[in-house]
C-alpha cells in the first residue's frame, strides 16, 4: 500500500489498483494509469445556478466529453436532483429487492424507478394515494421515475387484447381482468406522484415487420398526444383529478415520450421528429434489448441519441450490463435502469471490476478474499467470499441481502467514476482501462 497527497491510499493488485478512500477514484491498467478526483454530488445553494425554483423539473448539462457524445449534467425535481449519466435500480413492487431504503441512500442512490402495473395491481394506486403518494409510502425523500405499465402490459402475450383506446388484460396474480389506456397509465403515475412519468406505448415486438412497426409507432405516437393531454388536465383542472378520485401529490411531474419503431432506422427517426413535434420533457429510447443484436442496438442508439434535444434528459430503457451502459454513455444517453444488478445477485452473480463472478462456484468455498478487492461498499469491507457462497449454497436471505447491496454498489460507484471522467475530459481514456478491466476476467 502506498500514500498519495492528502489522505487518499491506493491498493495495487496485480495489474491495476483502485483508490478506496473518498477523495479520489483511481483506477488503472499498467502500464496506462489515471486518477480521478472523487468529488462530493453538487449540493445547490442560493447562489448556485442551477437551482430551482419552485419544484420545476429541468435538465442542465455541465460537461462534455471532446472525443465521444458523453456528457454529464442533472436533473432537477420535486424531490431533490440527481447527477447524470444516472443509473436506475429498479424497484418493481415499491421496493428495490432485497435492499432497505436506507442501503440504497448508503449506496448512493439518488433516483429509484417505480412499476405502475405491479402497484396498480398491489397495493393499489388508490391506497397509495390516500397514504400521500409513492414517496410517502415508501419512505423514499429522493426522485422516483415510474414507468407506464406499457412494458409489463404487453409482455402477458395470451392474456391481453389491443385496441386503439387501450389495451385489456389479465392480472398475473389473480386471472382478474383490468384496462389500461393513456389516460388510466397517467391517473395511476399522477396518483403516485413520480417525479417523472412515462407516456404510455405500445412496446413493439421483436422480430417485426416493417408494417408492424409502423403500426406500432403510429399507435404510440397517437397514445403520446393522449398522454400529454390527461395528466396535464390532472395536474390543472381540480376537478379533473376529483372526478378521477385521486389527490394530486405532486404538479410538478415531468413526462418522458417513449420512442418506438423496432430495428428500422428510418422508423425511429419518424417516431423521434414526431414526439419532438409534441414536446416532452424528455425522451427516452424503448424496445430495444429485447432481443436484438447488440451491434443493431448500438446503431440506433448512436445515430438516434444526438438529434434528441440538447437540453433533454435522454433515457434508453431496460439496458443493462456495464458494458452496454458504458457505450451507451459514449453515445450520449444520460439515464437507464435494468433489474440486472438485483437479479443476477439473487442468483449468485456478482460484478467485480474483473468482470462477472459465479459465487456459486466451489473454487470460491476457502477463499477469505472479499468479492471485489477494489471496491470500497460495506460488504466488500466486511465480508469473504467463502462466507457469500456458503449464504447462497444455505438458501439464507442474507445472502440475497448482501449480493444485491454490493451490485447495486457496483453500478451506483461505476456511473459516478463515468460522471467524473467526462467532467475532467479521461472518460475515453477511463472506459478503455475499465471495460479492459471487465474482459479480463477472474483469474
Amino acid at each position: 500500500m502506498q500514500k498519495a497527497q492528502g489522505e487518499t491510499f491506493f491498493f495495487l493488485h496485480s495489474a491495476y489498483c483502485f483508490c478506496l478512500l473518498p477523495t479520489a477514484y483511481c483506477f488503472c491498467l499498467l502500464p496506462t494509469a489515471f486518477c480521478l478526483p472523487r468529488l462530493r454530488p453538487l449540493t445547490p445553494c442560493v447562489q448556485d445556478e442551477w437551482l430551482v425554483m419552485n419544484g420545476q423539473f429541468s435538465f442542465q448539462k455541465v460537461a462534455a466529453d471532446n472525443l465521444t457524445q458523453a456528457r454529464a449534467g442533472r436533473v432537477f425535481t420535486a424531490h431533490g436532483s440527481f447527477d447524470t449519466p444516472a443509473f436506475m435500480l429498479v424497484g418493481t413492487q415499491g421496493t428495490v429487492k432485497a435492499l432497505t431504503q436506507q442501503m440504497l441512500e448508503g449506496a448512493g442512490a439518488q433516483i429509484i424507478l417505480g412499476n405502475t402495473y405491479h402497484l396498480y395491481l398491489r397495493p393499489g394506486y388508490e391506497t397509495i394515494n390516500r397514504i400521500g403518494g409513492l414517496h410517502r409510502f415508501i419512505s423514499w425523500e429522493r426522485p422516483i421515475l415510474t414507468d407506464s405499465g406499457g412494458f409489463q402490459v404487453f409482455s402477458l402475450n395470451e392474456l391481453r387484447s389491443l385496441s386503439e383506446e387501450g389495451v385489456r388484460f389479465q392480472s398475473h396474480i389473480d386471472g382478474s381482468t383490468h384496462f389500461l389506456s393513456p389516460e388510466k397509465s397517467m391517473e395511476i403515475q399522477a396518483a403516485l406522484g413520480s417525479d417523472i412519468v412515462m407516456a404510455f406505448d405500445e412496446c413493439t415486438p421483436f422480430p417485426a415487420t416493417r408494417d408492424e412497426a409502423q403500426a406500432s409507432l403510429d399507435l404510440t405516437r397517437r397514445w403520446a398526444i393522449r398522454s400529454k393531454q390527461r395528466l396535464s388536465e390532472l395536474h390543472n383542472d381540480k376537478s379533473a383529478a376529483e372526478n378521477a378520485g385521486i389527490h394530486i401529490v405532486n404538479r410538478t411531474q415531468a413526462l418522458f415520450g417513449i420512442n418506438q419503431g423496432s430495428t428500422f432506422l428510418n422508423l425511429r427517426e419518424q417516431s423521434l421528429s414526431g414526439l419532438i413535434e409534441i414536446g416532452f420533457d424528455g425522451y427516452a429510447i424503448g424496445g430495444l434489448s429485447v432481443g436484438e443484436e447488440k451491434d443493431a442496438m448500438f446503431e440506433l442508439v448512436s445515430h438516434l441519441s444526438p438529434m434528441m434535444p440538447e437540453d433533454k434528459p435522454r433515457y434508453l430503457m431496460g439496458v443493462g450490463s456495464p458494458e452496454d451502459i458504458i457505450a451507451a454513455v459514449a453515445c450520449g444517453v444520460d439515464m437507464f435502469d435494468c433489474v440486472m444488478p438485483t437479479r443476477n445477485a439473487r442468483n449468485g452473480q456478482l460484478f467485480t471490476r474483473r468482470g462477472k463472478m459465479n459465487i456459486k462456484n466451489a473454487r470460491y468455498k476457502d477463499d477469505t478474499e472479499p468479492i471485489d478487492d477494489v471496491c470500497a461498499c460495506e460488504v466488500c469491507a466486511r465480508y469473504s467470499r467463502a462466507y457469500l457462497r456458503h449464504l447462497y449454497m444455505s438458501d439464507e436471505i442474507l445472502g440475497s441481502v448482501l449480493s444485491s447491496l454490493h451490485n447495486a454498489s457496483f453500478y451506483l460507484d461505476m456511473m459516478g467514476m463515468i460522471r467524473q471522467s467526462i467532467s475532467l475530459g479521461t472518460f475515453k481514456e477511463f472506459s478503455n482501462s475499465f471495460l479492459s478491466g471487465l474482459a479480463r476476467g477472474q483469474d
